[in-house]
This record gives C-alpha cells, structure tokens and sequence, in this order.
C-alpha cells in the first residue's frame, strides 16, 4: 500500500509542469509580444502578477523571475512595452526607455495594454493583480499606481521614484498598494528623490513602504549588472533575496492565504 501511495505521488508531481508562452497584443497599433507562464497544477482562478522589464527591453532576466513567481502559484505575463522584436543593448537602450519617461501617458498605456491581456486571461483572479518591475519597470509600476490602476498592489525594485510634471499622484488617487524596494546608495536614485517621492505618497493618502538595503546600488537583483558596486550598478545578493522575501510577505498580505 505504500509503495502504491509513493507511486501515485510521483505520478502527480510529474504531471504537473509549467506553462509557457508567448503572447501576442497590440497598443496604438504597434504590436507587443509578452511572455505568459503559469503552473498547470493549480486548478481555477488564481492571483496575477505582471512584470515590467528592464531598460534593455523583455528578456531572459524577465522570464526568469516570471517562471519564480508562476511557481510560487501565480498567473504570470510579462509585458512588453517597447514592443516585438525591440530589445535595444546600450547604449541605444537608454534611448528607448527614455521615449517612454519622457512620455508618461505613452507608458501608461503600454502598461494598461499588458494589464489588460493579464485581466482577461481565463486563471486570472481580477481581484488579486499586482504588478512587479525592475529599474526602467520599477518606474512603471509606480506609473501604474500613479495612475490609479485598479489592481491590488505594486512591487519597485530599484526604479526611478520621480513623478512627471503634472503627473504625480492625486489625494486619494492611488488604490494599489505600493512596496518600493531601493537600494540605500543608489546613485540613479538620490535622497532628494526618495523623499519627494515620501512626500509625493503621503500627500495622496497613499498605503505605501520603501525599504532600503544598505550598501545596495542599482540594479541589485540583477547577476547580469556585475560586481562592481563604483559603476553605480552592480548585483547585491543579499539585497536581492530580502526583496524577495519582502515581495513575497508583501503579496501575503495583499492576496491573503
């Protein structure tokens, strides 16, 4: 009998895998292809997370982290906003992500295009979607916060804090709940900016939390920034697991059990 109950047992672990995907979709005419993962041994609707890449456009680093999430039992898009095929290396990359700071309202849309494919997907639960991005994505999600997205939560992971002229969040504007992980030296990210954006957050009535990880640059979650912390941008290991962990405690909350 027991033998039996070990045999089924490892008959349903190896049925059960992930699924990946791309995933095709338009804004303004301009086509975008996201990359879609999810884990086929969860039945039913589940919680949602969408993922905003860095500026060098969607990449492996993306898919990666989806395929984290989608194992820990979320649905998982992560969207394209430059659009297919465009994955600009630097410096060309810092172009491309500046068409999009530079015009708010452009990546707005682009964000709520990807939001949009996430909502509609048949495992989504549309009251439990937070959206997670990293430095070029980090500013987005806190777009979409700015914007009033209607979704559960957001997750910045050392992104841009400043809002655009005119664009900042409104007194009781904000319905996401907002987690910016920083790192505490970050040179792309100066006091001045961190502390507009606390006052920024108060002002709005905002339900918000910055933690920052000391001796942490930019881009610390990522392997692929090197180790070099005089560049302004290096990996920070210890930073990257406690965002996680952060993250994760984070979306404990805001789904529940």
């Amino acid at each position: 009998m027991k033998s039996l109950f070990l045999s089924l047992l490892a008959m349903g672990s190896a049925s059960a895998a992930l699924i990946e995907k791309s995933v095709e979709y338009e804004h303004d005419g301009v086509k975008l292809e996201g990359f879609h993962v999810y884990d086929d041994a969860v039945e039913g609707k589940r919680p949602a997370v969408m993922v905003i890449h860095q500026w060098t456009g969607l990449s492996d680093y993306e898919k990666e982290r989806s395929r984290m999430l989608a194992q820990l039992g979320y649905n998982v898009l992560a969207a394209d906003i430059y659009g297919k095929g465009v994955r600009p290396v630097p410096p060309a990359a810092g172009q491309e992500a500046g068409k999009y700071k530079g015009n708010r309202e452009l990546y707005r849309g682009r964000l709520n295009a990807g939001l949009e494919v996430l909502k509609k997907d048949e495992r989504t639960d549309t009251a439990k979607i937070a959206a997670i991005g990293y430095c070029f994505g980090g500013a987005g999600v806190l777009e979409l916060a700015r914007s009033g997205a209607d979704i559960a939560g957001v997750v910045s992971f050392h992104g841009s804090l400043d809002a655009a002229d005119g664009m900042a969040a409104t007194k009781d504007g904000v319905k996401a709940k907002v987690l910016v992980c920083h790192g505490a030296v970050d040179p792309h990210v100066p006091t001045e900016q961190v502390q507009g954006f606390g006052k920024e957050m108060e002002d709005a009535g905002a339900d918000w939390q910055l933690v920052a990880y000391g001796d942490a640059v930019h881009s610390f979650t990522q392997k692929m920034a090197g180790n070099d912390p005089s560049k302004g941008s290096a990996y920070n290991e210890k930073a990257d697991k406690r965002s996680w962990e952060a993250m994760k405690s984070f979306f404990a909350e805001i789904f529940g059990k």
